[in-house]
This record gives structure tokens, sequence and C-alpha cells, in this order.
């Protein structure tokens, strides 16, 4: 019998900074060398602003404000064999530079524009970008 497999739920969070978002290139096994902004795994029983601001704090050491928990992609990795429903919550930068807490993961965090992202893209960030979406049309 098959071995019933189920979606991880994965939290991403946009972090605003002016004109610009937060984002890493990831060094991981998952996405390694991808572009990627902070976030992490849902924990049970955690609401989807407390992982925000949990990864987003262990990641990158930032102070930030939530503004909208966005939209969803569905993910399936086929090169890693993982699938991830992904949730994106819309937050503004408050106050600190961002720190590359977890250098393991990250190779660096940086501030760009959204119509001039990096490459490639981590799976879920291509296909926010892809259903036409902008964190600064709300």
């Amino acid at each position: 019998m098959k071995e019933r497999r189920l979606p991880k739920v994965g939290v991403g969070v946009i972090i605003r900074k002016g004109n610009k978002v937060l984002f890493g290139q990831r060094l991981n096994a998952h996405g390694h060398e991808s572009w990627s902004i902070p976030g992490g795994h849902l924990e049970y029983g955690e609401r989807i602003e407390d992982c925000a601001e949990r990864e987003t704090k262990e990641e990158t050491g930032l102070k930030i404000k939530i503004v909208k928990i966005g939209p969803i992609t569905n993910d399936i990795f086929k090169k890693e064999d993982k699938h991830y429903v992904t949730i994106f919550v819309i937050y503004d930068w408050i106050s600190g530079e961002p720190q590359l807490n977890e250098p393991d993961r990250m190779h660096r965090w940086q501030w760009v524009s959204w119509e001039s992202l990096p490459s490639p893209l981590f799976l879920p960030i291509q296909h926010l970008v892809d259903s036409g979406f902008s964190p600064f049309d709300l």
C-alpha cells in the first residue's frame, strides 16, 4: 500500500521598505541558490502571523508590522519530491538592518525592487510573480 503524503504549509514574509522588498539567496538543498524571502514552516497550533514574525526575527532580526495576509501558492518541487502550500504575509519594515542570522541557510539579504527581482527565484516566489501579484497593489 502506498504511503499517504500530505503537503506541508510554508509561510513567506514579504517585507516592504519604501518601494523595495527584502530578498535573500538560499543555501540549502531545497531551492539552493534561488532567491527568496524570509519564511519557513508553519508549526502545529501556530498562528500564521506568529510564524511570519518568528521566522523574520530568527532569519533577519528585523522589526516589522503586519499589513495583510496575502495570496497562496500551490508549489510542487519535482526535483526534491516535495509539495508545499505557501501562504504569503505582507509586512512593512519598522526598523533594523537585515542580519545574516542563519549563514548556513542564506547567503545574503538585500533590498530589491519588485519590478527587478533577482533570479532564479524560489518556486513559490516564481508562482507568485507569474500570477501578476504585487505587494504594492494593496
